[in-house]
């Protein structure tokens, strides 16, 4: 260090005062304490566009998932009517005999299970 200079922080020069009567405060000027105010805004400003690029990246993350989510949706969807229509036309082709047989086999299963329990009691 040269003798007679002052040390410094990186980045800030000193600044000589305006007028020889400027007021110090502390052993500091005012414009040391407002270069250490700017020095803590920059770092805070430095911080603040780190999470924003972080935001950003993670957004962009979770829209691509959004649409692959979207594109997964579509074919499940497609693949549902496709299905829908098959059964559809079986139904129209094999006729409603079905439910007639769905409903015969309840009553008689139901009538079958009513004459056991009353011929073991």
């Amino acid at each position: 260090m040269a003798k007679g200079s002052k040390s410094t922080r990186p980045g800030l020069s000193n600044r000589a005062p305006a007028h020889q009567d400027q007021v110090q405060l502390g052993g500091h000027s005012i414009y040391g304490d407002i270069d250490e105010e700017i020095g803590g805004l920059i770092v805070k400003v430095d911080q603040l566009k780190n999470i924003a690029q972080v935001i950003e990246t993670e957004t962009k993350y979770q829209n691509e998932l959004l649409n692959q989510l979207e594109e997964t949706m579509a074919k499940a969807q497609a693949g549902v009517k496709t299905a829908m229509k098959r059964m559809s036309k079986s139904v129209i082709q094999n006729g409603s005999n079905h439910l007639l047989h769905v409903v015969l086999f309840g009553i008689l299963f139901f009538t079958l299970l009513y004459l056991w329990a009353k011929f073991l009691r």
